[in-house]
């Protein structure tokens, strides 16, 4: 049992996310959290906008938890609810990159295993202490993409076909034969930077896009974010860098160039930004961290 005083969590699925592993993981999930004592309210919005207002419902009623069960766009509907309050987040892992599940050691647990970590974290009182990103009123807790990465989240999100991880190659290798370098304008804490460059990316943790490691060595929890830039390189050496992003190796390459700020705008023309895989708007954004902005259930 988790407590003698019987608690309730809030509990808010997207079915679809990881092709439909969130959905048939849920009963099994939910059976061990009832099963500890654990009284369980779910929610279903239609769409995100619905579900992001039933997460800010029960965070506002004095639910003990919120636990999303998805990837990471939906850990962002999560943090919007939860962030600066004292509710904490939980996170049952079921979407395609995971990456914040990566951050708190719950990548690769299934929804069974998940429910046994969220169980032992309420009755043991154990927390992780995040920072947050946030631009414009919303939050995220990956990486922040401007540039590159942006401009093939664009085209995939366009286009109908293929399905899945296959759709972002296909828009990648599109994007390649005619993406060139564009011109920045940076505002880093006040020191103004003006460059081109293939990307930039605003980092509150280390990784995005399942454990691509662009900004690799940020902390989640030194009020900082990194910002990295990677500077005009050839086509070729762009297709050979890639695979170092997963090993964070980049780093290495006279092309990468990184800083530790506590607030950075970013400008560029024709650029959307995207963090934690959700669309945040166009360019320019300022964005600014938030230290010890919410409490994880890890």
């Amino acid at each position: 049992m988790v407590s003698s005083s019987r608690r309730e969590i809030a509990w808010l699925v997207n079915p679809t996310a990881g092709k439909g592993r969130a959905g048939r993981g849920v009963a099994v999930a939910l059976s061990r959290l009832r099963a500890a004592g654990l009284t369980v309210r779910e929610l279903a919005g239609r769409d995100a906008d619905e579900s992001l207002d039933l997460a800010r419902a029960a965070v506002a009623d004095g639910t003990d938890g919120l636990v999303v069960v998805g990837g990471d766009g939906m850990v962002n509907i999560g943090l919007q609810a939860t962030a600066t309050t004292s509710t904490p987040l939980g996170l049952v892992p079921a979407g395609t990159g995971n990456d914040v599940a990566r951050y708190v050691g719950l990548h690769g647990l299934g929804p069974l295993a998940a429910a046994d970590r969220i169980v032992r974290t309420l009755t043991t009182g154990e927390r992780r202490t995040l920072d947050l990103a946030r631009t414009g009123g919303r939050y995220y807790a990956t990486v922040l993409a401007a540039g590159f990465d942006a401009v093939v989240n664009e085209r995939a999100n366009a286009m109908a076909w293929p399905k899945g991880q296959m759709r972002y190659n296909l828009a990648t290798l599109l994007e390649l034969r005619t993406f060139t370098p564009l011109s920045y304008v940076l505002d880093l804490d006040g020191r103004e930077l003006t460059t081109r460059a293939m990307l930039v990316a605003v980092g509150n943790g280390p990784s995005f896009g399942g454990g691509l490691r662009i900004t690799e060595g940020a902390l989640l929890d030194d009020g900082l974010l990194d910002v990295v830039i990677i500077k005009p390189m050839s086509k070729p050496d762009l297709v050979r860098t890639y695979p170092r992003l997963f090993r964070g190796t980049h780093t290495t390459h006279p092309q990468y160039e990184h800083h530790r700020v506590r607030r950075v705008t970013v400008a560029a023309p024709g650029i959307v930004a995207y963090a934690d895989g959700e669309r945040f708007g166009p360019l320019p954004l300022t964005i600014e961290a938030v230290p010890a902005a919410v409490e994880v259930l890890a």
